[in-house]
């Protein structure tokens, strides 16, 4: 089917304003780092509920039509790349947050909103929705179900997957599946959803979402801590879990090197301890007493530094040192422009092997000339760690002998070679590090199985 008979097709579908076709495309992007490149499709369309992406997905697998789907565009793995034959299904619309029950603690949305719009309601009444990770402000929630986020929070309260209920999903050949439910026990049969979940718009559109909800925290506490040796890294997680009973929300960790740029000046983001130390863990905790939870998390910081487990430490005192310190770890974004032909990685080690594999892995990054800067953060309680790796050139050989040094230590240790992010069309090569041959070809059964013409996000995984 030509172009034009295909716009004219779904013009029938979709209202004239929401198909984005000819020069209006130059105008689009297929990610928010990469809005100089404009966007290569057939068209865009935009739908605003769940029938007219039924009746989209059901005119291209008739018509054998390739489409990719949209969301906040901040995947780092290739996922919402196109070409130019391909239709993109940009779910930004469907925006709406459709319910919010303070009695059940659920939230209903739309896939397209932004997920810090979603925390902010929950916030308003009171209720917290844990899921946290710098491109909140951007990504948006079918985006975060699609490849199964995590964050900053997940060690407490889990990865996306913990936190749906209910999901509405559109199948390749347009059949609407919707299991729409507020209840946390449901073991009537297989739980299809969980087939949606981290499998990348692959198997079906994401449009609606029911999220569990928390109730709010009163108070959040923060510090930052500063260790040269990665064993005392361990013993303080142990440490602190041990100690608060729960309360421990957040443990992150980032490298010396990245810590020096982001409060490098010019940057806003002040170093609340000094450039010294080989790792910076931010730690949050979540109580419902500010002043004794302020006053135990500093106590427990003390003794810290009386027993030597770490070697600094400052406390966030007020509502601005709080926010100062969490920007240094969620702005990755300065990480990027500062690294030229960027490289991203989020692998899986298990946490005691998290020091030494990483020291290897850097010590045969630097021996490539063409690396220039290696920047390391992550989550470590839950053994997410990421890279960003900048380099001289962007070519298909440097590309690789990067990829090789950092995903080979990981099959022998267990590890995995994404945590959150996916795996999209930059890393299908080196999904059997870290899956069998059985599993893959179960995936390929999966796939064929929902879309058997292959029309849906096709290429990405596998």
């Amino acid at each position: 089917m030509t172009e034009k008979k295909i716009i004219a097709n779904l013009k029938k579908i979709l209202n004239p304003n929401s198909i984005i076709t000819g020069n209006d495309l130059k105008q689009r992007f297929y990610h928010i780092w990469k809005m100089n490149v404009p966007l290569e499709a057939v068209a865009v369309l935009l739908p605003k509920n769940t029938k007219e992406v039924s009746k989209i997905m059901h005119f291209c697998n008739h018509n054998n039509q390739e489409i990719i789907i949209h969301g906040g565009l901040t995947n780092l793995v290739g996922g919402t790349e196109t070409k130019k034959k391909q239709l993109v299904l940009s779910l930004e619309k469907m925006n709406n947050i459709e319910d919010l029950d303070q009695e059940s603690r659920t939230i209903t949305s739309q896939s397209g909103v932004i997920i810090e719009d979603l925390i902010n309601a929950a916030s308003e009444k009171n209720l917290l929705l844990p899921l946290n990770f710098g491109a909140k402000g951007s990504a948006q929630i079918g985006g975060a179900i699609s490849t199964n986020a995590g964050g900053l929070r997940v060690f407490k309260f889990g990865m996306i997957r913990h936190m749906i209920l209910g999901l509405e999903v559109v199948l390749p050949d347009g059949t609407i599946l919707s299991s729409m439910k507020k209840i946390l026990k449901d073991n009537s049969g297989y739980d299809l959803k969980q087939l949606f979940i981290g499998s990348e718009g692959t198997l079906g559109v994401v449009t609606k979402v029911i999220l569990r909800l928390h109730e709010k925290p009163s108070s959040r506490t923060s510090a930052i801590a500063g260790i040269n040796e990665y064993s005392n890294v361990i013993k303080l997680l142990k440490y602190l879990e041990k100690e608060l009973s729960g309360a421990l929300s957040g443990f992150e960790i980032m490298w010396k090197n990245t810590y020096d740029l982001m409060t490098l000046e010019p940057s806003i983001l002040k170093a609340p301890i000094p450039k010294n130390y080989k790792y910076y863990i931010f730690i949050e905790t979540l109580g419902s007493d500010i002043q004794n939870d302020y006053q135990l998390l500093e106590n427990l910081i003390e003794n810290a530094l009386e027993k030597k487990i770490i070697e600094d430490a400052a406390m966030a005192s007020s509502d601005k040192e709080l926010n100062n310190l969490w920007q240094i770890r969620e702005d990755v974004s300065i990480l990027d422009s500062n690294s030229n032909n960027s490289q991203h990685f989020d692998i899986s080690i298990p946490i005691p092997k998290i020091g030494e594999i990483i020291d290897s892995i850097c010590i045969e990054l630097n021996k490539l000339q063409f690396v220039e800067k290696i920047f390391i953060f992550g989550h470590v309680a839950d053994g997410n760690i990421h890279f960003i790796i900048g380099k001289k050139n962007n070519s298909i050989e440097s590309i690789e002998k990067i990829n090789k040094i950092v995903y080979s230590p990981l099959k022998e240790n267990n590890g995995s070679i994404s945590a959150e992010h996916g795996i999209g069309l930059h890393k299908k090569k080196y999904l059997k590090t870290t899956r069998n041959d059985e599993e893959i070809k179960l995936m390929k059964k999966l796939k064929k199985l929902f879309d058997p013409k292959m029309i849906l996000n096709p290429k990405r995984i596998i």
